[in-house]
């Protein structure tokens, strides 16, 4: 997985507590974050491609990136969905 994606030019991510919340500051659309989901946009940052953050995201829940691999398309595929994420220019 090349693609590279970063957060939305609206879009606020803040780390709460053990978890993290999401602010469309357009739309004033708040979301909660799952344990999944904020160590993917913790990682994200406009540079490193899915595969490079699916190996932090593997050292850091110390499962193998094959399983991220599974489960990554379809978060991403949400979070662009929403306008949480975007491609990388």
């Amino acid at each position: 997985m090349d693609a590279v994606y970063r957060l939305g030019d609206d879009v606020s991510f803040e780390p709460v507590g053990e978890g993290a919340v999401i602010l469309l500051l357009g739309s004033g659309q708040l979301y909660s974050c799952n344990d999944t989901s904020m160590a993917f946009l913790k990682h994200l940052d406009g540079v490193r491609n899915v595969d490079d953050v699916a190996r932090r995201m593997a050292d850091e829940f110390e499962i193998d990136t094959a399983t991220l691999a599974d489960d990554l398309p379809e978060l991403i595929a949400d979070l662009v969905a929403e306008g949480i994420i975007v491609h990388a220019a």
